[in-house]
């Protein structure tokens, strides 16, 4: 049984987990503006920059309150996985638009788009449980919630496969097959960071349960 249980809670550590949370479901809209709206891709992707410059902001700042505490409300090796995942959601997604315009996409794969709305949900998702963890006496919202986040990468993984089934349709000379590499790693981002998702609710179920 974990000592922590026993000890003050920290409101600190939420609030920040649900800054970076609620970063990630503005990060996550951003780029789904981006897919929705091909068009001023440099500014779109700048503000995504911006989005992810804040994300490092707020884990740093994350790392620094626990350096400085005795005394923390779960495990310190949670806390850090906990805040590494949200960091590295919004890697993810502003990773996947800057390279949308490094690769100079000419349209992306519509799967793309559905792709970056199901990380908006997941991230949405994750906002409301944020709070949450204040009062862990809210665990069965919270494995509800949780096991959203889960069903949704699983939809997520069902669009990956169909952009790899059909990537390169119609592909007969070198040029298309490079376009068609670059979408398909950029598929592949959007989709890793439903995966950063998921293992941000790993990472809440881990909490509860040594916190049972």
């Amino acid at each position: 049984m974990a000592l922590s249980r026993f000890m003050p809670r920290n409101p600190r550590f939420s609030q920040l987990f649900t800054q970076q949370a609620q970063n990630a479901v503005t990060t996550a809209a951003a780029l789904v503006d981006l897919l929705a709206d091909y068009t001023d891709i440099g500014r779109k992707v700048q503000r995504l920059r911006d989005l992810e410059h804040e994300g490092d902001r707020l884990s740093r700042e994350t790392v620094n309150i626990l350096a400085g505490l005795f005394i923390v409300p779960f495990d310190r090796e949670d806390i850090l996985e906990l805040n590494t995942h949200l960091d590295d959601l919004v890697d993810d997604i502003e990773e996947a638009g800057r390279k949308l315009m490094l690769y100079r996409i000419q349209q992306p794969v519509p799967q793309a788009l559905l792709l970056a709305r199901t990380v908006q949900a997941q991230a949405e998702l994750l906002t409301k449980a944020m709070p949450l963890l204040e009062n862990l006496g809210n665990s069965d919202e919270l494995k509800r919630l949780m096991q959203e986040v889960r069903a949704l990468e699983d939809e997520a993984d069902a669009l990956g496969d169909e952009v790899q089934l059909h990537l390169y349709d119609g592909v007969t000379e070198v040029r298309g097959m490079v376009d068609a590499m670059r979408m398909g790693e950029i598929v592949g981002l959007i989709e890793q960071a439903t995966d950063q998702a998921q293992r941000v609710a790993s990472a809440v179920e881990s909490i509860l349960l040594k916190n049972a």
